[in-house]
Order: structure tokens, then C-alpha cells, then sequence
């Protein structure tokens, strides 16, 4: 890949990685506020529940992508950003703009999502 491609994909990366840690930040504010006062009925306390849950399940899936994404960071850092880590094929340059934390090619993630793919 180009150089110019790997900087477009860093900015696109940083500011994922950005827009992420905002949203978690956002989030941890909002997860203290239901609840606080201690004026809930039952029905608004398992809604306040589920939204904690809710969010709690986002944090984790948001934390994966910022994994995902520190490790492209690490590739391109190396030179070895766009390529699959499987089959070392490189990653089509649409899949990159879809997912610019993507580890696979879409055979290699075909694989993957089925289980076939041991890492």
C-alpha cells in the first residue's frame, strides 16, 4: 500500500479511536445518573437496569474495536498495514474503507465468522 493510502487510513483510525473514547466517556456519565436519586419504581428501575446493561454490552464491543484499531495503528507503524494476517494476501482497499480495522481478507473473515480459522 501506498503511503499516502496508509495516512489516509491512520487519520480515518485516530479519529475512530477518537469518536470511540468519547462515546465511552459519554456513556460512564450517563450509567451513574439512572437511579441516583433512589425515586424509581420498580418498572423505571428495570428499564434504568437494562440501559446500564445495555451500555455496559456496548463498552465491551466498542473495546474490541479500539484493540482492533491500536493494532492497525501498530501495522501501519511497521509497514505491514492492509495486508491479512492470515494469509498475508492484501485486504481490499473497499473492505479497508468499510472497516479500516479489519485483520482479514473476506475469504480469511469468511473463514473467521465460521469458525474454520484458528488464531
Amino acid at each position: 500500500m501506498d503511503k499516502k493510502s496508509m495516512k489516509q487510513f491512520e487519520k480515518l483510525l485516530r479519529a475512530k479511536r477518537v469518536e470511540l473514547q468519547r462515546a465511552y466517556e459519554e456513556k460512564l456519565s450517563r450509567s451513574g445518573d439512572a437511579g441516583s436519586d433512589g425515586a424509581l419504581d420498580s418498572a423505571d428501575e428495570a428499564s434504568a437496569n437494562y440501559n446500564k446493561e445495555f451500555w455496559y454490552s456496548l463498552s465491551d464491543s466498542d473495546r474490541q474495536i479500539m484493540r482492533a484499531i491500536d493494532e492497525a495503528l501498530v501495522h501501519i507503524a511497521d509497514g505491514s498495514y492492509g495486508d491479512c494476517v492470515h494469509c498475508e494476501k492484501p485486504i481490499q482497499k473497499k473492505r479497508l474503507e468499510a472497516v479500516p480495522w479489519a485483520r482479514h481478507c473476506v475469504e480469511c473473515q469468511e473463514l473467521q465468522d465460521r469458525g474454520l480459522l484458528e488464531e
